[in-house]
């Protein structure tokens, strides 16, 4: 059975991921089930292991850490939910972007507890919604923006980091970076989109919606109904 905690108050950045570390290598040696961790971390970036120098743009604003999950620049602070996913996928399948593709999922059929249409895009990492009470591309294509990332590493068929949805964060934060270096669209969050969500409001959706993706015994179900 996963186990679920729900850390008050903001998380420091290091000591979060050294603990989260501990417990995968604990879930990889039987000593401790799956976990699910609910958490905001004071004003940070971070960088994944296909990060561009060039996106960090202003390096000074907040602290900077590398670290070893997948993608490039991200930002998290306070108002963001970040969910750092400690699953055996080794149990589950070992299908990587099985597992990818469930994580998205979830987030999408998350967001559509609130009536907010998730969506994933071709060669850009994330989960988008289009805004169309904005200007439209240049191109003609509607305005879209992202509301939550996805960044996961595996160790020894254990996961760990995740995803971060924006709930209420100062969106100004992400200017600093290039986010996930993506650069010709916007970020937005669940309050920016007009809904008055709170952290409590987001965790329940979030808990209603995870054994639709990742039923309890193991598994993954990547494709079901949202």
């Amino acid at each position: 059975m996963t186990e679920w905690t729900t850390l008050t108050g903001l998380s420091p950045y290091l000591p979060t991921v050294a603990a989260m570390e501990a417990r995968v290598e604990a879930i990889h040696k039987g000593q401790a089930s799956e976990a699910i961790w609910l958490l905001e971390h004071p004003p940070v970036y971070t960088a994944g292991t296909s990060a561009k120098a060039a996106d960090l743009v202003d390096p000074a604003r907040f602290p900077v850490f590398e670290t070893g999950r997948g993608g490039q620049y991200t930002y998290h602070g306070p108002g963001q939910r970040v969910i750092y996913t400690m699953l055996d996928v080794g149990n589950r399948g070992r299908d990587v972007r099985c597992f990818v593709r469930a994580l998205e999922n979830w987030v999408i059929a998350t967001l559509a507890e609130f009536n907010v249409r998730g969506e994933i895009r071709p060669g850009r990492v994330g989960v988008w919604v289009v805004r169309p009470d904005r200007a439209p591309n240049p191109d003609g294509t509607p305005s879209e923006a992202k509301i939550a990332a996805i960044g996961v590493k595996l160790r020894r068929w254990v996961s760990f980091h995740g995803i971060s949805i924006n709930v209420e964060p100062d969106l100004s934060h992400f200017s600093g970076i290039v986010p996930c270096g993506i650069s010709d669209h916007g970020v937005t969050s669940l309050v920016d989109l007009g809904l008055p969500v709170t952290m409590a409001d987001l965790d329940a959706a979030l808990m209603a919606t995870f054994p639709r993706f990742f039923p309890d015994g193991g598994g993954i179900n990547p494709s079901c109904a949202l």
